[in-house]
């Protein structure tokens, strides 16, 4: 009788289970959300170590082996002695760390952390550790997440349309078909995301990465207002569009990622412009009725019969019944006019030899390179990568002394003042369209249309988008619809992307990587 009341002493009052109780199994691993992970925890069913280890084992089976996916490029190695660190302070007190303690995080291997390389996806940077973890990584850890991989990216982060580096062979894979894209940079964080080899990612998007690798893999993605998530420690591509976000399998979660990550960073002064703007938390938007009554303004210059995929045109279609269908006032359509030639104007104005000088020299004494001519001297990179590089490297005018500069500027302002004009004249909350115009391309497939949508609004002009699943083209290719919307209109983006989502219930796992049998489970990752 002792015995049995101090058993449930365990587990009603610390939240542990006795040994004899742990029912989580491979099975419940499949789609969990941060929720229903700390749920199974509080009542004992699993513990940080055993679901780091159920992850584990996914990565071992499906990433270099089964369909391949090619989306990791290092385990962490420390992963499941931090999972035994926050299990052992959850025994000790009964009380969780912060938000996301035990959580496994897929992490993009372009954010600094201090224990692991950050390779940005180059092989002349394979043993770059950094001296301390990026600002965003800083807070995950201190709110409990465990970082369970660094993921694959298009090197550089330099393209959106596929998902290839120098530190891995080969690209990274489509779960939903193997032979297509995962499209880029951040398609390896989306690829284990939607694989479920962790809970949550951690993505960047400067043009279109966060949200198009969403889109290709039936996830949520978030590019919020450029200066809500700190970019301090990120490898920069281009600091006037870089941003950090996230990529996970549901609305909620995304939210519970970009609670802790978005504030105020000294280290990125452009954060400044996010005091007094972001509430206590983004869940109180959480609203499975937000899009009753809500006034949605339809893109159309996106999405024309002439360029788009006759089966994406039918979905987009579709889903503006279904917004319909859940309360929403559907204007359709809203325009820009000078949309097409403003984008057009744009001068290319390389930032990366800049940025990437001053970050490399954030590395401190130990960095195996101090400057971008040195990672060209070494011939460490993909071969695609090399005209870009020499190009940067060639133009020695720093980005403000180019001539362009303040024409991009101007374009930039004038691209903000059309779009705000246009959502106030029609009075709508947001716009939408779908993130890409055409399927997945097969991989290697650089000729026909990629479709994207991403590079239009968000990044010129630092508004928030966010991509939620749209459903399927094709039988199993997935589709985005995003979501864009004023600055640090956040918590109105929240509220309808996640009430769509609630209604809509798009998002299905791929069935390359389905749970995992005993049989696929007997080799188990030790640490």
């Amino acid at each position: 009788m002792k015995k049995y009341l101090l058993c449930l002493f365990a587990i009603y009052v610390l939240g542990v289970a006795p040994a004899g109780a742990q029912s989580f199994k491979a099975k419940h691993l499949q789609e969990a959300t941060i929720t229903s992970l700390h749920e199974a925890m509080q009542a004992g069913k699993v513990t940080a170590e055993q679901l780091v280890q159920l992850y584990l084992d996914r990565i071992e089976a499906y990433d270099k082996q089964g369909p391949y996916l090619n989306a990791i490029i290092m385990v962490n190695p420390k992963a499941l002695t931090e999972a035994r660190r926050l299990d052992s302070l959850y025994k000790a007190t009964g009380k969780l760390v912060g938000p996301l303690h035990g959580i496994p995080i897929i992490v993009k291997d372009n954010y600094d952390t201090y224990d692991m390389p950050t390779t940005n996806g180059t092989l002349a940077m394979k043993k770059s550790i950094p001296p301390d973890d990026a600002f965003v990584i800083r807070r995950i850890r201190e709110a409990g997440a465990i970082i369970i991989a660094k993921s694959n990216l298009a090197e550089f982060a330099m393209s959106g349309q596929f998902s290839v580096s120098s530190i891995l062979p080969g690209y990274s894979r489509n779960p939903y078909d193997t032979k297509r894209t995962t499209a880029g940079s951040s398609g390896g964080t989306a690829a284990a995301v939607t694989a479920n080899f962790g809970t949550i990612g951690l993505g960047t998007d400067t043009g279109s990465s966060i949200r198009g690798p969403a889109s290709h893999q039936s996830l949520v993605g978030f590019r919020p207002t450029l200066g809500l998530v700190s970019r301090d420690g990120i490898a920069p591509l281009a600091m006037t569009n870089d941003t950090g976000g996230p990529i996970c399998r549901t609305v909620e979660d995304a939210v519970r990622v970009l609670d802790v990550i978005a504030g105020y960073d000294k280290a990125d002064t452009v954060t400044r412009r996010s005091q007094g703007k972001i509430p206590q938390t983004y869940r109180q938007f959480l609203d499975k009725n937000g899009l009753k009554g809500a006034r949605i303004g339809v893109f159309r210059q996106m999405i024309m019969p002439k360029n788009s995929d006759p089966q994406v045109y039918a979905l987009f279609n579709k889903a503006l019944d279904e917004l319909r269908a859940a309360g929403a006032i559907v204007i359709d359509s809203v325009r820009v006019p000078e949309l097409d030639t403003i984008n057009k104007s744009f001068d290319t104005i390389p930032q990366l030899r800049r940025d990437f000088n001053l970050y490399l020299a954030s590395l401190g004494p130990n960095a195996p390179h101090k400057t971008l001519a040195s990672i060209i001297k070494s011939k460490q990179f993909h071969p695609y990568l090399e005209k870009s590089l020499l190009d940067a490297q060639a133009d020695t005018l720093a980005p403000e002394a180019h001539k362009g500069w303040g024409k991009n500027l101007a374009l930039r302002e004038r691209l903000r003042q059309l779009l705000l004009r246009a959502m106030d004249s029609t009075q709508v909350e947001v716009l939408v369209y779908p993130s890409f115009s055409y399927p997945p391309r097969l991989i290697g497939d650089l000729n026909t249309p990629s479709g994207t949508n991403n590079n239009a609004l968000s990044p010129p002009t630092g508004f928030p988008a966010f991509s939620v699943p749209m459903g399927f083209t094709y039988g199993s290719l997935p589709a985005g619809l995003q979501f864009f919307g004023r600055p640090y209109s956040e918590p109105t983006l929240i509220k309808l992307a996640y009430a769509y989502e609630q209604a809509t219930h798009h998002r299905q796992p791929p069935e390359s990587t389905p749970v995992l049998s005993k049989k696929k489970n007997k080799n188990r990752i030790v640490q």
